[in-house]
């Protein structure tokens, strides 16, 4: 029976040793009646007691994966296999918001992106072409619309109704980008590196650079740029920083470009890292973030356009990670193969893995903060996360 006392007493936490109460056949003497059938059941009696002594101690429940997540997942009124491209929303309503993907598609919301319905916009279902709607941007309760095949949409009510402005044929390259920037006033990007800006609600357009990147990369200037030897690409990514500036990547990653407001050509710049590009973007605080094919997220040292960066500690499971968005200075979001999520809050230099969208199927590539409480995150197959803090 000494064996039996001591097998009770290691099942028992240590603090809990001192209370352990022995069962009364390990008390009684040489002299009691009591059969060794009853001493056996009376000791699993009381290691049953023993085991389950520690469950009823008051604890804090283990947090689940899903309660750690700071995002959900919303479903959308869309065919499997449409690709989700931008969204915007309205400065003076918040809760007003458009989505854009592939196959013509075209969602609006009036309760902050929580659920969504198709919109039509007859003016740009007047050809029969299948659309790519690229790119979408609000300033006050003018909006615009860019898309492939050439198209241009142009609202003043906020999106209640919408006009098609004619585009010139000649365009060089694809609309991907466009960004509202005050009253009838817009700045145009095209993947061949095409800046234009308007003052006339889009009835006439000016170049704000003199030529494309196929051209300033091919003249002998280019000749100190890696790979930018007779280049005919276009671009893999572009952003936009608040203050005008644009920072894009080539078509194969191989060294990236910039440009701000009043100079005339893209400045190409070479690699820091030794990987190919995947994505570029600007942080809150005005410097650069990189990321590098195969999961390497790099940061520039200091603010404005610079080519020394510091790679930053990442946990993407080796996956790439696709794109970057910053909710304040020191909060930001990556986004990247199959549903990889990172969090960071110091800025950048290192992240932790959220596993909201772990059983998500698909690769996220577009993180955007329209505000501190209000974001997104983009995927193929129709995949939207929203943000709820």
């Amino acid at each position: 029976m000494a064996t039996a006392t001591a097998a009770l007493h290691l099942l028992l936490p240590t603090r809990r040793r001192g209370r352990l109460l022995v069962p009364r056949a390990c008390q009684a003497d040489s002299s009691t009646t009591t059969s060794r059938r009853g001493l056996i059941a009376d000791a699993a009696t009381a290691a049953v007691a023993a085991a389950a002594a520690p469950l009823l101690l008051p604890r804090i429940p283990a947090a689940r994966a899903e309660d750690l997540s700071e995002w959900e997942r919303v479903g959308l009124p869309i065919d499997p296999g449409v690709v989700l491209l931008d969204i915007a929303f309205v400065p003076d309503d918040p809760s007003h918001g458009f989505l854009l993907g592939t196959r013509q598609t075209i969602l609006e919301t009036k309760d902050g992106g929580r659920t969504w319905f198709p919109r039509s916009i007859p003016s740009a279902e007047d050809e029969d072409f299948n659309y790519r709607f690229n790119s979408v941007s609000f300033s006050g309760k003018e909006g615009w619309i860019v898309g492939k095949p050439a198209i241009l949409l142009h609202t003043k009510d906020a999106g209640d109704s919408w006009e098609r402005i004619p585009l010139s044929a000649q365009l060089p390259g694809d609309m991907v980008y466009i960004q509202a920037t005050g009253e009838q006033s817009a700045e145009m990007v095209t993947d061949e590196g095409a800046i234009y800006v308007t003052s006339n609600r889009g009835y006439n357009w000016k170049a704000a650079v003199q030529e494309t990147v196929s051209a300033t990369l091919n003249r002998t200037v280019s000749s100190g740029i890696s790979g930018a030897s007779y280049y005919t690409g276009t671009f893999n990514t572009v952003n936009r920083s608040p203050d005008g500036s644009y920072v894009a990547v080539s078509s194969r990653g191989n060294f990236f470009l910039t440009w701000e407001p009043g100079q005339l050509y893209w400045q190409p710049h070479n690699r820091a890292v030794a990987r190919r590009i995947q994505n570029m973007g600007w942080r809150a605080d005005g410097g650069l973030w990189l990321l590098v094919r195969g999961g390497g997220l790099f940061l520039s040292k200091g603010t404005g356009i610079v080519e020394d960066f510091e790679e930053a500690s990442v946990q993407s499971r080796g996956f790439g990670i696709l794109d970057v968005g910053y909710r304040s200075k020191d909060e930001a979001w990556a986004a990247g193969g199959s549903g990889v999520l990172l969090k960071t809050t110091n800025g950048g230099k290192t992240w932790v893995r959220d596993r909201a969208a772990d059983n998500i199927p698909g690769n996220l590539y577009s993180v955007k903060f329209i505000g501190d409480n209000q974001g997104f995150v983009l995927g193929n197959d129709g995949v939207l996360l929203r943000y709820v803090g």
